[in-house]
């Protein structure tokens, strides 16, 4: 039986998928200008990969090609992985990504609709484990931009045709930077860390206001609910307002966790995936008030720099749990709390 409750046709799930590459467009133009053919190629293998993968396992499992390639589902996930990964990524890296999303992660389970997890997160953790090095190379906006990277370093870092001639990687984002000081027992004073400083820190701050501006007219297109926006974001900012209250020099502001990393890309575009979210009212502000915790825990403490995805993931192995405990009670009706 699908996980989902509704009754949606073929033509709806396209529709949706539509609104939803139209509000990502936002981040993307930004993402491109800070980035421009690293971005552009990590797009187009994604999606390329992805519409491949999709046709071929729809082929082995004998199902009609046509209606689900044509319903955008699967651009989607490859787009939002497209747009998670550091930019000039190898090709390698992005077809074994998209590999575990659409193989693994959703036709293992049998297809749109069954999956118990978000396929592009589950193909960006799985390379994230594999390959730590590769995930951590993000070039320096400043050489790799729209105005200044040229197409034989795109022909390097992606297929490895000649030589990348980077002077350096940003490597470490201001998330990481934050993690290393409080595990090294600095001061976050001591990292130089300013929320305006460019483009360290206010490219990631222009970038999640992108991402908050496509996730508000998803609201107002009522494509998503406000439900897991808002829980996800409120119990980040209440975890990092607490800590920060407690020690201002140790731990970030509210602030900071809200405008750096996958923040916005997360509540608004990834934990809202319809199929691997929580679909009651309160089930929906718990799944996403734990995707908050876990993610300033994984954070602060974890050891990876930003913890969307495996904030995700872990809560959508809760959500059979909070769906069945948190039905709405009918009319008339005693509510069973045991199978």
């Amino acid at each position: 039986m699908s996980r989902t409750h509704t009754t949606l046709t073929r033509p709806d799930v396209a529709l949706i998928m539509r609104q939803v590459l139209y509000a990502l467009l936002p981040g993307t133009a930004l993402l491109f200008y800070l980035y421009g053919f690293g971005l552009l190629s990590n797009l187009i293998l994604a999606c390329l990969s992805a519409w491949g993968l999709e046709a071929l396992m729809l082929h082995l499992r004998r199902r009609p090609l046509r209606p689900f390639l044509q319903d955008y589902s699967v651009i989607v996930t490859g787009w939002l992985l497209a747009v998670s990964l550091p930019a000039y990524a190898p090709w390698w890296l992005i077809l074994i990504a998209m590999s575990f999303a659409v193989v693994i992660g959703k036709h293992l389970y049998g297809g749109l609709g069954q999956n118990p997890f978000n396929p592009a997160m589950l193909g960006y953790a799985a390379v994230l484990v594999s390959f730590p090095l590769e995930m951590t190379r993000w070039p320096d906006p400043a050489q790799s931009g729209l105005m200044t990277a040229d197409f034989s370093t795109l022909l390097a870092s992606v297929f490895g045709i000649g030589t990348a001639h980077w002077d350096s990687f940003s490597g470490a984002t201001p998330l990481d930077q934050a993690r290393m000081a409080l595990h090294g027992g600095k001061s976050l004073m001591d990292t130089g860390i300013s929320l305006f400083s460019w483009p360290q820190t206010l490219s990631w701050n222009l970038l999640n206001l992108a991402w908050l501006g496509g996730g508000l007219w998803l609201l107002w297109q009522r494509i998503i609910s406000w439900h897991i926006p808002a829980a996800l974001l409120g119990s980040l900012t209440l975890v990092a307002g607490l800590f920060w209250l407690l020690d201002p020099n140790h731990y970030a502001t509210p602030w900071f966790h809200l405008l750096q990393g996958a923040t916005m890309l997360g509540a608004f575009f990834i934990a809202t995936d319809p199929v691997s979210a929580s679909t009651t009212p309160v089930g929906k502000i718990l799944y996403a008030g734990g995707i908050g915790c876990f993610v300033y825990i994984i954070r602060t403490w974890g050891g990876y720099p930003d913890a969307m995805a495996s904030a995700v993931l872990i809560m959508n192995m809760a959500v059979p749990l909070l769906d069945y405990y948190t039905q709405p009670r009918v009319y008339g009706h005693r509510r069973r709390w045991l199978p």
